[in-house]
């Protein structure tokens, strides 16, 4: 892709980078509404049964989904024009979905600035190794590896750690601003909690807010994980490195049936989004329609996507993700090709 295809291409977003006061308005009272009565039906269906309860415990985390969305809109000052606005609406929906607003802002800043850069990662991404570095790395860090890629700990314990650990916490070196957000927060949930527990007792409030955390923080962390990391996902070294390819070639359309859509915010659409990450959520599917060249990203559907459950490690020699069994069948034929290599310029020698 050339360089002037290129700025076409982020030009042919611009006209949709404008928030609509009324469409974000009506957005939030279409999100948080239903979560709040969810929240409140399932709480009376504990007198019922608790098989009743569940059924509404994962569509009220559906909602924590779409309101993460908005959150999300609001760390890239999408939501709203003002600044301002994005950063209460941000701090009150972090609060519902137990992230810190400044701090995740920097980091996923980051994330789309070093998105698919193999010299730039550790911040706001999904850890990923090459091939080669995970050949050549230490025991401890190939188990380390193995662990953190390993699904039941990556879905499974990556929303407490989210949750508990990486969201409550500031980073070192934190402006005073990022600080206090993070403080505002985490006063804002333990109060919030406090009264609820107060109100309904310490067993309801479990069964109802445990399970709805984790299962949206799972799917949360499934949606991350899966619009990246796809078969032939773009990598480069720094030197050879483009925002627009990686937005385009390395952020997959999503294509979820309608209803997951708008539960979660249209974030399918993660190509547009990467490309222009001012495009607020409700306007990523104009773009995708109205720009020709985006129809050809890789597009990914609920089956197809299942696949990216096997992929563990980057192979930068055939551009490609692979399993862990792939690799160690790429690591024997490199042996064999170096043991020929060996025996070739032994018998020349001779």
């Amino acid at each position: 892709m050339s360089r002037q295809k290129q700025a076409e291409l982020k030009k042919s977003a611009a006209p949709y980078a404008t928030s609509n006061v009324k469409v974000s308005i009506n957005q939030l009272i279409n999100s948080i509404g239903p979560f709040i009565l969810l929240w409140f039906i399932a709480y009376h269906s504990l007198s019922v049964s608790y098989f009743l309860t569940l059924p509404i415990l994962v569509i009220a985390s559906g909602f924590v989904i779409r309101i993460f969305i908005i959150f999300h809109d609001c760390t890239h000052q999408s939501f709203f024009k003002s600044s301002q606005a994005n950063r209460i609406v941000g701090t009150i929906t972090g609060i519902i979905t137990l992230f810190a607003f400044e701090k995740w802002k920097r980091n996923h800043a980051i994330h789309h600035a070093t998105s698919g850069n193999l010299d730039k990662r550790g911040t706001g991404d999904v850890w990923v190794m090459t091939v080669n570095e995970y050949a050549s790395a230490s025991f401890g860090k190939r188990m380390l590896y193995r662990l953190y890629r390993n699904p039941l700990i990556m879905f499974g314990f990556g929303p407490l750690y989210l949750y508990l650990i990486s969201n409550r916490f500031n980073r070192p070196g934190a402006k005073r601003k990022e600080r206090m957000n993070t403080y505002l927060i985490n006063v804002s949930v333990i109060v919030i909690y406090g009264l609820l527990i107060w109100m309904i007792g310490w067993q309801s409030f479990l069964l109802i807010q445990l399970p709805i955390l984790f299962i949206a923080g799972a799917l949360g962390i499934w949606l991350f994980y899966v619009q990246h990391q796809f078969e032939d996902s773009y990598f480069e070294n720094e030197d050879e490195w483009n925002f627009v390819k990686a937005a385009v070639d390395g952020s997959s359309y999503y294509k979820l049936p309608k209803v997951l859509q708008w539960l979660t915010g249209s974030i399918g659409f993660h190509h547009v989004h990467h490309l222009s990450p001012r495009v607020p959520n409700y306007n990523l599917e104009q773009v995708h329609n109205a720009t020709p060249p985006l129809k050809q990203a890789t597009t990914i559907t609920l089956l197809s996507s299942l696949k990216a459950i096997r992929f563990r490690l980057y192979d930068e020699q055939h551009k490609t993700f692979v399993s862990f069994q792939e690799m160690r069948a790429i690591s024997r034929r490199r042996q064999l090709h170096i043991k020929l290599k060996k025996r070739k310029t032994a018998l020349q020698q001779k």
